[in-house]
């Protein structure tokens, strides 16, 4: 099983074993983390599973569509590194990426 590294808010690492095919917010959420509140349930609809990705990372995981572009922007925390966990699919090929869930607005 693919391993998805998440950082939470604390700065405490934790190693997850990720499912192909599901997105990195369900990964999270399914794995016990509740600082992913995915309010919209994955819907690309608001904008609390804000991640920063490891800039090692980022190019594999794709930049944000625009409907994901434009909630990002509502975001105080946004970087150059944002996406919203909900619109990565996480892939065999993703195995070992990092992502630090962003400060709540």
């Amino acid at each position: 099983m693919p391993r998805l590294i998440v950082t939470t808010r604390d700065g405490a690492e934790h190693v997850l074993e990720g499912r192909a095919g599901w997105s990195v917010m369900e990964n999270i959420r399914d794995n016990g983390i509740d600082e992913v509140l995915a309010l919209c349930g994955g819907c690309c609809s608001c904008a609390t599973c804000h991640v920063h990705v490891d800039p090692e990372w980022f190019a594999r995981t794709g930049g944000p569509r625009p409907d994901e572009d434009v909630l990002l922007d509502t975001s105080d925390h946004r970087t150059e590194t944002s996406r919203l966990s909900c619109q990565i699919m996480f892939t065999h090929e993703l195995d070992g990426l990092r992502v630090t869930i962003a400060p709540e607005d």
